[in-house]
């Protein structure tokens, strides 16, 4: 079952970046993150009554408490600096580094999950690694702003958060509900992206969002807390080192409404690096 939860999150994921990249044309990337938080505790708390899960809230141990702010806080970091890669660079470029986040989190659960790499496994990664390098290629110049590099220390930052979120969630909601455990960190999520909108500055931004754009926002959000949800029941029951890798299959989804929404094409090699990239995560769900 867990297998159909991980690929639930994956498919969300998916709509998430086309949505969210539809909500930061204009307005600001950090006042952005800061509103679909909103939206995704909301949804999130409102899973965990309908499941009955808030009973648990008193059984939640200090340090996996503790596990749960460390994932959020890390989540909050990715978010910020993903939605600011997608402002300034393609989706077909900032997607794919950001999937490649499975390679760090397979080395990762190896080191503190003692997850065993396989050959199969590993031989998965190395096909993640080089797909990834392959559709992250240059482009002939459509536009300065797409093109002078300054997304990709944000889309690197991204992928790094996301593999420590991975790792930090899978030890944070060993024993507590992972519906409890989205909403709890979430909620961490929340106060760190609007403690960024003040502490930048960007608070008046907030009357300036389009309305167009806030109504993708929300549909952004409520796609994460979506995908949140598919992931963390999924991570519960299964081995981060496959569900991860799944839920990186996201960016056939990406791509696909990529091209379909904002009219981005891939590449021969760009083409060739999806395949590998696919191929790798299919080859590590053998392993």
């Amino acid at each position: 079952m867990w297998v159909l939860f991980a690929f639930g999150s994956a498919l969300f994921a998916g709509l998430t970046a086309i949505l969210a990249k539809c909500g930061v044309r204009r307005t600001d990337s950090t006042v952005a993150t800061a509103i679909r938080t909103v939206i995704v505790l909301a949804f999130s708390w409102v899973m965990v009554f309908l499941t009955g899960a808030q009973s648990g809230l008193g059984t939640v141990g200090g340090r996996t408490l503790l596990l749960l702010v460390l994932s959020g806080l890390a989540t909050g970091a990715s978010w910020l600096c993903y939605f600011k890669a997608l402002q300034l660079g393609d989706v077909n470029k900032v997607t794919p580094i950001d999937k490649s986040s499975t390679v760090l989190t397979v080395l990762l659960a190896f080191v503190l999950l003692r997850e065993p790499i396989s050959g199969f496994r590993a031989a998965g990664v190395l096909c993640v690694g080089a797909g990834t390098y392959l559709m992250i290629e240059k482009k002939a110049p459509q536009g300065a702003e797409k093109e002078d590099g300054r997304w990709l220390p944000y889309a690197l930052g991204s992928a790094v958060f996301a593999s420590l979120t991975a790792i930090l969630g899978k030890l944070g909601i060993s024993g507590v509900d992972s519906n409890l455990g989205t909403a709890i960190r979430t909620g961490v999520v929340l106060v760190m992206a609007w403690a960024m909108v003040f502490v930048s500055g960007k608070g008046a931004a907030l009357k300036e969002v389009p309305r167009g754009e806030l109504g993708f926002i929300c549909l952004s959000g409520l796609a994460t807390g979506a995908s949140w949800l598919c992931y963390y029941r999924a991570l519960q029951d299964g081995p981060a080192s496959v569900v991860v890798p799944i839920d990186k299959l996201s960016i056939l989804v990406t791509v696909a409404f990529s091209g379909l929404v904002f009219h981005e094409r891939l590449s021969r090699k760009a083409a060739l690096g999806l395949l590998l990239l696919t191929g790798g995560t299919l080859i590590m769900l053998r392993g």
